[in-house]
């Protein structure tokens, strides 16, 4: 063999050497083409079946919600169901015994009735929209003015969460229910957030007025979803702010309005009766209008003690000055004392306005220091609308 017939066989042979390693590539490639259409198709019926489940799922007939009221022998079951009247039903075998208690909302078969499945406890929107707050971040020392007001609120509503062996000892009941009453601005929610905060209580605050519904029965339906909730999230504290809208007096001649305001204020007076003074649950009740209150709810065993929260005197408005400018950059030069003297018949609130006030005139004039001009000018500011207010007030609000 000649060298030019070598140099031909090399050069086939590296052609060749060529071509198997791009039939090497190409088949690698191949087969990370394979695996990939693999793990597609893979994916592909897995969502075909998740699609196949969810329109059999929306294609199933809907379910009845129903109740249950009582529990028989061979997997039946006594249920009344939305339309109506009751039925003595199966049970469907994937149901644990232990979930089948009387009271339980449940999803009945459209046809058959039977018990497909417990459905969890519901609370009303109005309800679980209510305030709550898990542990209030108000202290006592942030209320002034209402010493022996925060000492009577105390003895009925704290000692008995965290010292009820003291009540067991002298043979006692705690109060049941503290009524708060005075006129707006006072205090009377700072207190109940004060207390709860002291007690590590849950603090549940709704208002009276959400409890009056339209539809017959449903302000009492609120009412007992409310204590349920506070008795679930025990210890706890139920504070009803403006107890005069769903608590007032009875009256022979009524309305179908009237009436169901009475249906819940009845709800309500049996759910206090239902509280055993003792319990880890504390109502707390806030009016300006008790005039107006239902005898029912002031006899005793209910809101057994009534706490009058007046406007501060000069040595409450001293106090509450002092409370709120120690958290402000104010000059040194103000006293507190003669901002009392000169806010006479000021609340609170309007105490607590008139620091905010002094502050933004502050902020205005490009200071971070307040002065006492501040506060004169803001004074004049806050009492000024008030008495404006007042004067503007239809004469029915006054009577």
């Amino acid at each position: 063999m000649d060298n030019a017939q070598m140099e031909e066989l090399k050069a086939k042979i590296i052609t060749l050497e060529e071509k198997n390693v791009r039939l090497i590539e190409d088949l690698q490639t191949a087969e990370n083409d394979k695996r990939y259409s693999e793990g597609e198709l893979f994916r592909l019926q897995k969502d075909h079946g998740r699609i196949r489940a969810e329109l059999e799922r929306l294609k199933s007939p809907p379910l009845i919600i129903g109740s249950l009221r009582d529990v028989l022998p061979d997997n039946k079951v006594i249920v009344k169901s939305s339309t109506g009247p009751d039925f003595i039903v199966s049970v469907s075998e994937y149901i644990p015994q232990a979930d089948l208690v009387p009271g339980a909302r449940v999803s009945l078969n459209k046809q058959t009735l039977a018990v497909m499945n417990v459905l969890p406890v519901s609370l009303d929107p109005v309800v679980t929209g209510a305030e709550i707050i898990d542990k209030p971040n108000v202290m006592y020392s942030e209320i002034g003015g209402l010493e022996k007001q925060m000492q009577e609120l105390r003895e009925a509503v704290e000692d008995p969460l965290l010292r009820p062996e003291l009540y067991i000892k002298v043979g006692i009941e705690p109060p049941k229910g503290v009524l708060l009453v005075g006129p707006p601005g006072t205090g009377k929610t700072l207190m109940a957030k004060a207390v709860a905060s002291a007690t590590n209580a849950t603090f549940i605050r709704f208002v009276g007025s959400e409890l009056v519904q339209k539809y017959i029965g449903e302000g009492a339906r609120l009412v007992r979803e409310l204590f349920d909730l506070a008795r679930e999230k025990a210890p706890s504290i139920i504070f009803i702010d403006e107890l005069d809208s769903v608590g007032a007096k009875r009256m022979d001649v009524a309305t179908s309005g009237d009436r169901e305001v009475q249906r819940t204020l009845m709800q309500l007076l049996a759910e206090l009766d239902g509280f055993t003074p003792t319990s880890d649950v504390k109502i707390i009740g806030a009016t300006n209008r008790p005039d107006i209150l239902d005898d029912a709810l002031l006899r005793p065993g209910r809101f057994d003690r009534i706490i009058d929260i007046g406007l501060p005197d000069v040595e409450g408005r001293t106090q509450i000055f002092k409370i709120h400018m120690s958290r402000m950059n104010t000059d040194r030069g103000i006293r507190p004392r003669r901002l009392a003297d000169i806010t006479e018949g000021a609340s609170g609130a309007e105490i607590k306005s008139i620091c905010t006030e002094a502050g933004m005139l502050a902020i205005r004039d490009g200071r971070d220091t307040v002065t006492e001009d501040d506060f004169m000018a803001a004074k004049e500011k806050v009492m000024e609308a008030g008495r404006n207010k007042v004067k503007a007030a239809p004469a029915y609000m006054f009577g």
